[in-house]
């Protein structure tokens, strides 16, 4: 504990100080998502030749996320849970450093100053983001850079939308709900993607080398990688000031890396703390109330996500498919499976500046494996928000969820109760 105090005392004065020297200087960086109520349903950085460099800028911000959590479980099965009380779960910091240092050349990092996985602070990854090529020299290729973007790092990949809404460790400012997806398709991994983007197309291939952990050891099996390959197609127009259409299809493919990560890469952790979890455990389950497939070497992965705004009301969507193999152990073969992901869900915003929401989402995740029974796994989640400033959001939700198919732990086993939240994005 008294690291975590530690670790955000030096935060919340790292941050008082850069936020008094740059605000004199503060400005939008281009082609940038913004950290705070601006950035609530943009996807991917918008895309604009407009250039206001004029000197290496550097922007400090972050977040600051805190739960109170209300939450109880049970199951049928022999094996005791442990017991959960009302209380607020451990508060969680990010910092971002953003710097622009071209024309159309930007950086970003993320660093994790607390969260649940570590008691330290740790880097999340960050990225080299390219839209111009004046560097080189000044048009050089702006007929094509008028539409494409590069960007190149150790960061989080672009698979699906989904990751666009989602709560990444305390910046859950664009996530309406408490609470990631079931089967939370999220990964950090060194590579390169190339967007193009033009009258509401959006086109983009990417490639990684798979893993989470860097190292150049060669495994068991004489190998110390292998690639991944990226692929997103779809398109995004404001149709007139009332109306938003998106829809996008997107693939994760693997030949062979030593272990997949696409579904058990987020270091920092579930929000539903401590749920289903064993009274006889001896370690903490992070992702508690998450679901991730035993695939181990290789795995196609599809999402498709429409999206829809219409005034105040919008829908999100995500329908996800995949395939692979899972690990050998001692007393298993590999086996192949498979497991498909549902999850719908409607947002109402209103009041000025729709200052405030009410919403619902559905979950239901399915997998199967040969020689094994299917299993299931569904979730209603209810959520309202209020922003208090376009950096303040307050919500509230209800959760619960529920298994099918399994036995032991998590025999009949569901979670339901009320987590409340309160965030700080800048």
């Amino acid at each position: 504990m008294k690291k975590y105090i530690q670790t955000l005392i030096i935060a919340i004065v790292l941050v008082a100080t850069t936020t008094n020297t740059y605000a004199q200087n503060s400005r939008d960086f281009d082609n940038y998502r913004q950290p705070d109520k601006r950035g609530i349903n943009v996807f991917e950085d918008p895309k604009d030749t407009i250039s206001s460099f004029e000197k290496l800028h550097v922007r400090m911000g972050g977040s600051f996320a805190l739960q109170f959590q209300g939450l109880d479980h049970e199951n049928s099965g022999a094996e005791e849970l442990a017991g959960l009380s009302s209380n607020f779960n451990l508060a969680t910091a990010n910092l971002d450093l953003d710097v622009a240092l071209a024309p159309g050349v930007r950086m970003h990092l993320r660093t994790y100053l607390s969260s649940r996985h570590h008691n330290e602070p740790y880097v999340k990854g960050g990225y080299f983001q390219v839209d111009k090529l004046d560097f080189i020299e000044e048009g050089f290729l702006d007929n094509i850079m008028k539409y494409t973007t590069i960007k190149v790092g150790h960061m989080e990949n672009n698979y699906g939308d989904a990751h666009f809404r989602r709560s990444d460790n305390a910046q859950a400012i664009y996530n309406p709900f408490v609470g990631n997806l079931i089967m939370d398709s999220f990964t950090t991994e060194v590579g390169a993607e190339v967007y193009y983007q033009r009258d509401g197309f959006i086109g983009m291939v990417g490639f990684t080398n798979g893993k989470l952990n860097q190292s150049v050891e060669e495994n068991a099996n004489g190998k110390s990688g292998g690639a991944s390959f990226l692929a997103k197609v779809g398109y995004d127009k404001q149709v007139n000031s009332d109306l938003r259409v998106r829809l996008t299809g997107s693939l994760y493919n693997t030949g062979f890396i030593p272990s997949l990560y696409l579904y058990n890469a987020d270091r920092a952790g579930s929000r539903y703390y401590h749920v289903l979890q064993a009274e006889s455990a001896t370690s903490d389950n992070f992702r508690s109330g998450r679901f991730s497939p035993s695939f181990k070497n290789s795995v196609t992965a599809v999402m498709i996500n429409p999206f829809v705004k219409y005034k105040g009301v919008e829908f999100f969507g995500t329908i996800e498919m995949n395939q692979g193999t899972t690990n050998a152990t001692a007393t298993s073969e590999a086996l192949d499976g498979e497991t498909q992901q549902y999850a719908g869900e409607v947002i109402y915003r209103f009041g000025q500046n729709e200052n405030f929401y009410i919403g619902g989402r559905y979950n239901l995740v399915n997998s199967q494996y040969d020689g094994t029974e299917d299993v299931t796994i569904d979730r209603f989640q209810a959520s309202a928000g209020w922003f208090m400033t376009k950096n303040i959001l307050a919500k509230v939700e209800y959760v619960k969820q529920t298994y099918d198919g399994y036995t032991g732990l998590y025999e009949d086993a569901k979670f339901d109760g009320i987590m409340v939240e309160a965030v700080i994005s800048f």
